[in-house]
């Protein structure tokens, strides 16, 4: 018999324990989530994330899997812009407790269903959504190809599947100085501002770990995923991926 084992970073874990190693970072950083992105990326994160819905187009009867967007900012986005329902399903049930709140305090009390759930096995019913949408999250699954086949089982045909994630840099000197800024400034604001350097370092080392753009592409089309491309942002420390279900 064959153990499969998992990147938790830069360490090797059984695959088994790699969802609850997961869950312990983000409970940790759940609070203080969404100011540490703003902090991390100086707020360059926001125009990520507004690109990302330009590109999914909302409109009023499109329905929405947010995967891993437990605290909302991408559900909120999307019903800003005039989409109709989102479901956002996360790992971490403390993370979806603060997208919860979140959305109680904004008087966001309906259009929106909040999940824990599996990416990998999403409780989810067959062709039920038009859209996907998996933000900073698909590198924190321990099986990337499962999850983009589940994606696809739940999109409709034609519905359209968004990864917007961290991935290679492509400008010379900028690629330097995000290795520099990722493995001493991610982990020093960690232990500052979210009193945890071991789980902004964990992060760091798995964007490392993440499939660079070519490869995701090649993933996305053995899922089963067609007219698929890409387009980086900021220099390709992050890209937005998409495709379709046929």
């Amino acid at each position: 018999m064959i153990e499969k084992t998992a990147d938790f970073g830069y360490r090797t874990v059984d695959a088994e324990e790699k969802p609850g190693l997961v869950r312990g970072v983000f409970t940790s950083v759940a609070a203080r989530y969404d100011l540490m992105n703003d902090l991390m990326s100086g707020g360059v994160h926001r125009l990520w994330k507004a690109s990302l819905i330009d590109e999914l187009k909302p409109h009023g009867r499109m329905r929405l899997l947010d995967v891993a967007g437990g605290t909302g900012d991408v559900a909120f986005r999307f019903l800003e812009a005039g989409g109709g329902h989102v479901a956002v399903c996360d790992l971490t049930e403390s993370m979806v407790r603060v997208g919860r709140d979140r959305a109680i305090d904004q008087g966001v009390l309906s259009g929106v269903d909040w999940t824990v759930g599996d990416a990998q096995a999403l409780p989810v019913a067959d062709a039920s959504v038009d859209a996907y949408t998996i933000a900073f999250g698909l590198r924190n699954v321990t099986d990337i190809d499962q999850a983009l086949r589940e994606a696809r089982r739940v999109l409709k045909p034609g519905g359209l599947f968004l990864c917007l994630e961290f991935s290679r840099v492509i400008l010379p000197v900028l690629d330097r100085l995000y290795d520099a800024y990722s493995f001493n400034m991610l982990p020093a604001l960690g232990r500052w501002v979210a009193r945890d350097e071991e789980s902004y370092r964990y992060l760091a080392e798995s964007i490392r770990r993440f499939p660079d753009q070519e490869a995701l592409v090649r993933r996305m089309a053995d899922a089963g995923f067609a007219r698929i491309g890409y387009r980086n942002l900021t220099g390709g420390v992050a890209a937005i991926h998409h495709g379709r279900r046929v």
